[in-house]
């Protein structure tokens, strides 16, 4: 049998490429954490009245049939199927539980000032500070690179996280490039 190895070669590569683009996109199960206003699709394995879509509250909760009340926010797929199964235990044997993430919009972040594209950007994985800059096509010639803030609200209170990216550029006080949440603005002068 006769293979255009050349053909065959430029398929697997660019079926690779497609596919690695498609998985890029999706959040990893156990790495993004659920937050207010991303849309879930929950469903119970043979369980046909069990299989909804739900949007997490601003309060960070979910109803669920048979289940009510659920805490989603800041926690990941798993934790959040692990927990409705035990509860649906009571009622169903052994549930099969599934959550997929039809929308993610309570997980976004916010670069503004002296960047390429300032904007809201969605984190569909947990990602740096220097990721983030990245993606809003990285800081102009006039910004304050060693001045740059991370604003973050934990708890009702707002606080400022200093950043110098000129450190980062020299490989130095890398600790400092920290894991950005849902909510955070990192300002650059």
């Amino acid at each position: 049998m006769f293979i255009n190895h050349g053909f065959t070669c430029a398929g697997i590569l660019a079926f690779s490429l497609l596919s690695t683009s498609v998985w890029a996109e999706a959040p990893a199960a156990d790495t993004y954490l659920i937050q207010p206003g991303d849309v879930l699709q929950i469903s119970v394995w043979r369980e046909e009245g069990l299989d909804k879509e739900v949007l997490v509250r601003p309060d960070g909760g979910l109803s669920f049939p048979l289940v009510g009340n659920v805490q989603a926010s800041d926690r990941s797929i798993v934790q959040l199927q692990t927990e409705i199964g035990e509860k649906l235990k009571r009622f169903i044997p052994d549930p099969s539980v599934t959550v997929a993430i039809k929308e993610l919009e309570g997980n976004n972040v916010y670069v503004i000032g002296k960047v390429a594209r300032p904007g809201i950007f969605p984190m569909r994985s947990r990602l740096d500070v220097v990721q983030v800059l990245s993606m809003a096509g990285g800081m102009t010639p006039y910004a304050a690179a060693n001045k740059v803030k991370i604003l973050r609200r934990t708890g009702g209170r707002q606080t400022a996280i200093e950043f110098a990216y000129g450190d980062i550029e020299k490989g130095e006080n890398l600790e400092q490039n920290i894991l950005l949440s849902a909510g955070d603005v990192v300002v650059v002068p």
